[in-house]
């Protein structure tokens, strides 16, 4: 009896043994066509239904247990393809998904199931560059960020600008990484603007809160843009010729299939037409010689090396100035001694970035992903502006000079590294590890004298401001996406940072979390909290953004920036018609720093410290998303209500008084819709209609009586009435709502050796003035009255580009 008892023992954990065994299957997904790495493809075993996505890198990983398989891997726009088989071993399955004909018009948002309806993922939203690149924008040139600014939650600054306000935070609480890299001044055009190729982008994913625990460093939003890999299979490139600006793309394989570049250039040239006419126009007037010009490029390029099918390397790099300059020489002057003297005046305002990444994949185990990045990123401006006099004549030669300028920048040693484990399909875990070394440059201020007196020179160079500051940053994370049953899943982690900065030594802990109920496959209600922490500022006193804005670190004196945002939604799906979210938020800032009223960073020696006050801040809305991403017609719907306040009330750091006020972009109201229509594979259009609540500005809106007295030689007094203007409040003035309609038609035509696209664009379609900035004049009578500069009238556009 005991042998039959111990031989079903033995039996009966055997047969619950085999039905435990559980076998992987990974492998990349990547696009039939060009061999693009597809990044949040989805794999889902129809017999289990259990799946997973790729990751960053195109790379997946499914642990199911032994039996025969239906998996299932599909991609937006692509045709969904199946593998059935009998799972007995660890498996590699490399995938190539062929695009779909019958999906081609699908060219919107797409959710994705680690997003959308079934992902625990909130607050997060994929834009694919084919919609960005349809948007309607100025003077016809493509923006990632503008086309993230139609999203709810996000708010855009002045009028044309590409800032972002991301929930009630500033531009320097947004982080942005290409590959995976921060780029800290993403403006062109002093703001009008991104540094972003479109050409060169593959994916854009905005998280604006419930942060994964990968993320750190800001405190508003994160911005996820991956560049193109390269073409595996031939060379094709882009042209694109149009206004103010042209641009090129090429890729292709390098030697073979296992290497691919990619690489695009974009230059404006709006200064080879003004120089020549501002320097024609003065030669024309004998007053002098006069050059002055404005020019932005960009350089991407990405080089992508196949070593194995275990080890990939990857080298990225970006590079991108704007230049500024004008420079006015005088008409030749003589003396009585029959002397030539010369003048001349002179700016030149430089600034711009340089990204630099190399990378290593290794898969470790069929589960286990590993990515290891080294990186460097340098951001820098240099404004100088000077005077020059030169004497020739009677044996003299000379030359004197002043000349003064401001140059600040950060520079940026990065190593991380980043791992994927797919145990099973319950738990998705990332784990890794990043320090960095940073180089600010808060500001210094230079002069150059050289004056020259008979025989003698006299030569003087003068340095003030404040010092370089060395700090070191490092980050540890992990997070799992888990899944704990068919109804109920969560994203849980913790992001761990410190920051040594000037003997000062900061760490902070910040739990992550997000959590999903699913009500069925349509219905699902989301809530998440996220505690971020910032060690770096950015110093602004200007309504737009400058390259003079100045990245400050944390000091014994500046605290870091802390967070805690929470947020809950719920998200509701019409097969192959809408979707449609709801979300509020609640998010408290602490550490907040602002020029005390009348500083600037110029024009004295005081360290920046001494400029600012600390404060807090708070901010709190809900957002409605309705978007169709199927047919001909596809479009979204976005509505934000929200609030933003700020207080300053600690002794001696007061502003406004010690009282709570709005934020400069404090909106009630901001509407945006974006409507696609595809008529037929030659021609598409597209229009962009958006409405917010006007910005908020500080102005004298009443004057009070003042008497003055003065006296005369014969101690008389004399008094004056004078009228001086009175302030109430800090940001008491509202502007006038902001509205405006973009319109936009494309005529494609198939050519020979390649399709040849005609754009037309209408920016600020039925020319509505809106607000860039308000001021305080007379009216003819001499009574007082409020101005406003209205920036971008209606612009018409065109652009040829040519798709080979």
């Amino acid at each position: 009896m005991r042998k039959i008892i111990l031989l079903s023992s033995l039996l009966l954990f055997i047969t619950i043994f085999s039905q435990a065994q559980k076998y992987t299957i990974s492998g990349y997904i990547t696009d039939a066509k060009n061999g693009e790495t597809l990044i949040n493809a989805s794999v889902f075993d129809a017999n289990t239904v259990k799946g997973n996505v790729s990751n960053s890198y195109g790379y997946y990983s499914l642990t199911i247990p032994k039996a025969n398989v239906e998996i299932e891997y599909s991609y937006v726009g692509y045709a969904t393809q199946n593998r059935i088989f009998k799972l007995s071993k660890d498996t590699v399955i490399n995938i190539h998904l062929n695009q779909s004909t019958e999906l081609s018009e699908v060219t919107i948002i797409g959710a994705r199931k680690e997003l959308g309806v079934q992902g625990s993922q909130m607050s997060a939203i994929e834009v694919p560059i084919s919609q960005i690149k349809s948007i309607p924008s100025l003077f016809g040139e493509t923006d990632v960020i503008k086309a993230l600014q139609l999203l709810p939650g996000v708010k855009a600054g002045t009028e044309g600008a590409a800032g972002m306000y991301v929930r009630g935070g500033g531009p320097d609480e947004n982080l942005l990484l290409l590959d995976g890299v921060p780029v800290y001044n993403v403006n062109h055009m002093f703001g009008f603007f991104s540094v972003f190729n479109a050409d060169a982008i593959k994916n854009v994913t905005l998280y604006k809160g419930s942060f994964p625990a990968r993320f750190g460093g800001r405190l508003s939003s994160v911005v996820d843009i991956r560049m193109k890999d390269g073409d595996n299979k031939k060379y094709h490139g882009n042209i694109t010729i149009g206004l103010i600006a042209s641009k090129i793309n090429f890729e292709g394989p390098l030697f073979n299939e296992n290497t691919t570049f990619n690489i695009s250039a974009r230059r404006t040239y709006v200064d080879l037409f003004i120089d020549p006419l501002i320097s024609l126009t003065s030669s024309q007037s004998g007053a002098g010689k006069a050059s002055a010009g404005y020019y932005f490029y960009d350089l991407n390029a990405k080089i992508n090396h196949k070593i194995s099918d275990k080890d990939r390397l990857y080298l990225s790099a970006y590079m991108g100035d704007d230049v500024a300059y004008a420079k006015f020489t005088t008409a030749e002057l003589y003396d009585n001694n029959g002397s030539k003297l010369t003048t001349s005046e002179g700016l030149n305002f430089n600034w711009g970035n340089i990204v630099s990444a190399l990378r290593w994949n290794h898969i470790i185990t069929n589960k286990l992903f590993m990515n290891a990045t080294t990186s460097y990123t340098r951001y820098r401006y240099d404004m100088g502006i000077g005077f020059e006099m030169s004497t020739k004549g009677n044996g003299i030669s000379n030359t004197d000079y002043y000349k003064m300028g401001f140059k600040s920048g950060i520079e940026d040693y990065t190593a991380k590294v980043d791992f994927d484990y797919a145990p099973n399909t319950n738990h998705d875990i990332k784990f890794g590890a990043n320090y960095t070394f940073h180089t600010f440059r808060p500001g210094v201020q230079w002069a150059k004298t050289k004056i020259s007196l008979g025989i003698t020179t006299l030569s003087m160079d003068t340095t003030i401001g404040d010092q370089n500051i060395n700090s070191h940053e490092t980050m540890l994370y992990a997070e799992d996406n888990i899944t704990i049953n068919n109804y109920i899943k969560a994203n849980v982690g913790l992001h761990y940072s410190t920051f040594i900065v000037q003997g000062q030594f900061y760490h902070s802990l910040q739990p992550r979390l997000g959590l999903r109920f699913l009500v069925n496959d349509r219905l699902s209600f989301k809530g998440g909290y996220a505690n971020m922490s910032q060690y770096i500022h950015l110093l602004s006193n200007s309504s737009i953004n400058l390259p003079t804005d100045l990245w400050v670190p944390v000091t014994k004196r500046i605290l870091p920036m802390i967070s805690n945002q929470f947020s809950v939604g719920a998200f509701y799906s019409f097969p192959n018609i809408v979707e449609l979210s709801v979300e509020t938020y609640y998010k408290n800032m602490t550490n907040l720093i602002e020029y005390k009223d009348g500083a600037t960073f110029m024009g004295s020696s005081t360290g920046w410290e001494d400029k600012v006050n600390m404060g807090r801040g708070w901010a709190y809305g809900i957002e409605f998303l309705a978007q169709k991403t199927i047919g001909k017609t596809t479009g979204w719907v976005g509505y934000t209500w929200s609030k933003t306040e700020r207080l300053f009330d600690r002794p001696g750091q007061e502003i406004n008084n010690g009282e709570v006020f709005p934020a400069k972009y404090d909106r009630r109201h901001d509407v945006s819709i974006v409507v696609s229509h595809k008529f037929s594979e030659r021609i598409d259009v597209s229009a962009t209609w958006v409405y917010s609540t006007g910005n908020n500005a500080t102005l004298a809106l009443q004057n009070f009586a003042s008497t003055s007295m003065q006296t005369n030689v014969n101690d008389n007094y004399n008094y004056y009435s004078n009228s001086l203007p009175y302030i109430n409040h800090r940001n008491n003035y509202r502007f006038n709502d902001y509205h405006r309609l973009d319109l936009g038609v494309n005529f494609h035509k198939q050519k020979k050796h390649g399709l040849r696209t005609w754009n037309f664009s209408i920016y600020n379609a039925y020319n509505q003035y809106n607000p860039f900035l308000v001021y305080e004049s007379n009216d003819m009578s001499g009574k007082p009255v409020l101005k406003q500069i209205s920036l971008f009238p209606i612009i018409p556009s065109i652009s040829y580009s040519y798709k080979f």
